[in-house]
């Protein structure tokens, strides 16, 4: 059995865009479902999610290491990650959370731009195509996805301006 996925094409074959993917989304040089942007950080719906819902959180400067962060964007991202899944949890009601970042070549980063993934978990995700294909089946397109969040952007804004931010 082979099921078709040809959006995920350019990612496999590597033609991504020059220079770093997550700076291009910032400037706006790159399509993406941003979530909310400001001058420190911003929240971007992963082009190739894992489950609907999936976010990432990214500093707006270039930062590799997390030991680059200042004291600032650290708690900024803690807290729009905080949001994140007050948001998730109204959305779309998963059962839990997968929070991480993969900080390097060998850990699994694709990007290397340090990003806080957000991925929902939900009962009865592995289906049979799972399991025997080893393929992810999406219940919900990207500009859906992007639909549902986007009227939370008032809300992560909240958290940029408040004090403990």
């Amino acid at each position: 059995m082979y099921l078709t996925i040809p959006w995920k094409q350019e990612y496999i074959f590597g033609k991504k865009p020059e220079g770093c993917v997550l700076c291009g989304i910032y400037r706006g040089d790159v399509e993406s479902h941003v979530i909310y942007r400001d001058d420190m950080c911003f929240i971007v719906l992963n082009k190739f999610p894992y489950n609907p819902g999936h976010l990432m959180i990214v500093p707006a400067r270039h930062v590799t290491e997390i030991s680059e962060l200042s004291d600032d964007e650290t708690k900024l991202l803690a807290n729009l990650t905080k949001k994140a899944v007050d948001v998730l949890k109204r959305e779309y009601n998963p059962v839990g959370f997968n929070i991480g970042m993969n900080v390097g070549e060998f850990s699994g980063a694709s990007i290397s731009h340090i990003h806080i993934h957000v991925v929902p978990r939900y009962r009865n995700e592995m289906g049979f195509m799972d399991v025997v294909a080893g393929t992810r089946i999406l219940v919900e397109d990207l500009p859906v996805t992007y639909e549902r969040l986007i009227k939370y952007r008032d809300e992560f804004e909240t958290i940029r301006s408040s004090k403990t931010a």
